[in-house]
């Protein structure tokens, strides 16, 4: 891993003003769970207090530098307004998907940034001026509609001809991924580019210039940014696709765990310690704690709108979760 990288003054100050929108963020752990090997993100705390950092122009030197690596969050929540939009996109078929909606950008005159990540890209577009957060949102939904790329999660799967309701398991990733934020939530943060994934042990550059953190500054501060009346432009007499279907997602219920007469499992009503982070509960997870870990008490993030949606950040799965409950899955017999 690279860590010999020396990040100027002026590089540092670009970047911080190009991408930081608010002084909250998270940091990757240096160290890979014990049972997963996964590399989670959790917010820093000052030493021997509770109060989170904020982030400053060092902490992003040491992003740069290799020292750290930060995720940064997409919504000012003063404003509800966003200095870019990110298009994350890491499944089987992603790269293809990212550069037909870079092509279609550059239609609308953006000019989109195309960075590597592990397995994918991530596709990033800049504004000259903070825009609303839902604004952006509709202006990326609807031409990942048309375009008939899938939205994870979006409930819709790009199908413009039908717009059938469907939870989409696989597609890209909008940030922001909420309209606005309420006093106390952070949103979803993505990993800020330039810096150390620790998982893959390496950096990841942006398509179209040198691999030097001098050259990939000038190539982002170089590109054309959206203004306000073009965004107006793409999305007028818009809305989020997925509105109409909303209400219906809301009404499903997950009912029984699948076999008549079995208690229906409510995961809300067995966790303590509930905090409302954007649009999730956070809280201590449960299989973590067995093992001692998760002492923050944030790794297990359960979805306010459908709490029958839950995912440990740390890995544990559903089943090690449900186990630690003492209510486990039931098994599936065949008749």
């Amino acid at each position: 891993m690279s860590m010999a990288l020396k990040a100027g003054r002026e590089v540092v100050e670009d970047y911080f003003g190009l991408f930081v929108n608010r002084r909250a963020y998270v940091v990757q752990s240096m160290r890979p769970h014990a049972e997963n090997g996964h590399y989670y993100y959790y917010r820093p705390k000052a030493k021997g207090g509770d109060q989170p950092l904020c982030l400053s122009e060092d902490t992003i030197r040491r992003h740069l530098e290799g020292a750290i690596t930060v995720g940064l969050y997409a919504i000012n929540p003063a404003t509800q307004r966003c200095k870019w939009v990110a298009i994350d996109a890491d499944y089987k078929g992603a790269m293809e998907d990212l550069l037909k909606l870079q092509f279609y950008l550059t239609q609308d005159s953006v000019s989109p940034a195309l960075e590597m990540s592990r397995r994918g890209g991530h596709l990033w577009i800049f504004l000259q001026t903070p825009q609303l957060a839902r604004d952006c949102r509709i202006y990326v939904y609807n031409l990942a509609l048309r375009l008939g790329v899938p939205v994870k999660g979006a409930g819709l799967a790009g199908d413009s001809s039908s717009g059938t309701a469907k939870y989409v398991r696989e597609g890209i990733e909008i940030f922001p991924k909420q309209d606005e934020l309420r006093r106390g939530e952070f949103g979803n943060a993505i990993r800020g580019p330039l810096g150390i994934h620790r998982g893959a042990r390496k950096r990841f550059w942006f398509y179209g210039a040198n691999y030097t953190l001098e050259e990939q500054m000038a190539y982002l501060k170089g590109l054309r940014r959206v203004t306000a009346a073009e965004l107006g432009r793409f999305i007028d007499g818009k809305s989020m696709p997925m509105e109409s279907t909303r209400s219906q997602r809301q009404a499903a219920s997950p009912g029984q765990d699948g076999q008549r007469g079995q208690a229906v499992f409510q995961i809300l009503e067995r966790v303590t310690n509930l905090r409302k982070v954007g649009r999730n509960y956070v809280t201590r997870c449960p299989s973590c704690a067995e093992a001692g870990l998760d002492r923050s008490g944030d790794n297990l993030a359960i979805s306010i709108e459908e709490p029958w949606k839950y995912k440990c950040w740390a890995g544990c799965t559903k089943e090690m979760i449900r186990v630690a409950l003492g209510f486990p899955i039931p098994i599936r017999r065949s008749a």
